[in-house]
């Protein structure tokens, strides 16, 4: 399992960098094995961020990253790169990910090399096979180059590199944005069938909320470096509680939501610049239902079953405890399967060293 404890990330700005803007704001979720946990909000609200501070390519301002008992954020760089190779990233372009002047099979076989999984050359040269055709490309792909692919085959590439080190945990920043409709598709399939492979768990990004609906077994809704929702897909789309997430369950006509909030919603939400906010809800300036008490921040507070809205104006369900008390509930579910998964890890880095 990998979660985070008021993760929080604040960025230098102006002339003289002098400024402090706050991206990410004290954000706690948890992410089980095998479990894809969709997070949905409009640009520039913290949604990379986050992901990349869970893996460390961002150091956060304040607060804890752990995966399983192990926290990350005290680990020294040799440690960090030992257990990176259980935690990987695909981009949004994924040739980025890719050197141009190695072949396909270099790029993937050179984690394998960096991490020593293997003791040979050859053994390394088997298993890219293997993963190449576990992804669905053809064995001449390993001899071409990243320009000589196209989009979609570029993001198997990519994909076969990361499985190469046998991930537990994959941040997927946006993976299918930059690919046709029709291979979307193919890459969400092949992305949820590793899953069920390896028991992988995903932090799935995107600010396509059919796409994140369909992949996930949970969403989290992000405005403004704030998780205002979080619940089932299921429950979140169909019954949005958060007056940010009914505006954008109705601007995305095709989840057919606009009959039942669309008169709320017309000409409701106040418009105008977003302040910067120092404290209180972070939708405060925008939302059609604010009062004076929205001016202090709202916790994420359960209102059913794995559901929790940040908005202190849901009143007509009774408080179940907070998201964080939910969190160290699920942990303790999930201890037995922990235990067993971080003797296996300290066994194989015993090995390693």
């Amino acid at each position: 399992m990998i979660r985070t404890v008021n993760l929080k990330k604040s960025f230098s700005t102006g002339v003289f960098k002098r400024k402090r803007v706050n991206a990410v704001n004290g954000v706690s979720i948890d992410i089980q094995p095998g479990e894809t946990l969709g997070l949905v909000g409009e640009s520039g609200c913290g949604k990379s961020t986050l992901g990349r501070m869970m893996l460390r390519l961002l150091e956060p301002t304040e607060g804890k990253v752990y995966l399983d008992r192990v926290d990350l954020m005290a680990l020294g760089l040799g440690e960090l790169q030992r257990t990176r190779s259980k935690m990987q990233i695909i981009f949004q372009h994924p040739e980025s990910a890719l050197n141009p002047r190695m072949k396909i099979y270099e790029s993937i076989m050179e984690p394998m090399q960096i991490q020593q999984v293997y003791n040979s050359r050859r053994e390394e040269r088997k298993k890219a096979y293997e993963l190449i055709d576990l992804v669905g490309l053809n064995k001449e792909h390993l001899n071409r180059y990243p320009h000589e692919l196209s989009g979609g085959q570029i993001q198997r590439a990519v994909l076969a590199r990361i499985l190469s080190l046998k991930p537990c945990f994959i941040v997927a920043d946006e993976p299918t944005s930059m690919l046709d409709v029709s291979v979307q598709a193919q890459v969400l399939n092949l992305l949820k069938d590793i899953q069920k492979m390896f028991n992988i768990a995903y932090l799935f990004i995107s600010h396509d909320l059919e796409v994140v609906c369909w992949m996930s077994d949970r969403t989290a809704i992000m405005y403004k470096g704030d998780i205002v929702e979080i619940g089932p897909s299921k429950t979140v789309y169909d019954n949005p509680r958060h007056p940010y997430t009914r505006m954008l369950v109705k601007a995305f006509s095709q989840l057919g939501q606009e009959n039942k909030y669309g008169t709320m919603l017309k000409d409701d939400y106040k418009k105008g610049t977003v302040p910067d906010h120092a404290s209180g809800c972070s939708f405060y300036s925008r939302c059609p239902q604010a009062s004076m008490g929205c001016e202090k921040k709202p916790e994420l507070r359960h209102i059913k079953e794995g559901h929790f809205v940040a908005c202190h104006e849901i009143k007509d369900e009774q408080f179940r405890g907070t998201y964080e008390e939910d969190i160290l509930r699920r942990a303790a579910d999930f201890r037995p399967f922990l235990e067993r998964y971080l003797d296996e890890y300290l066994e194989e880095a015993v090995k390693n060293d």
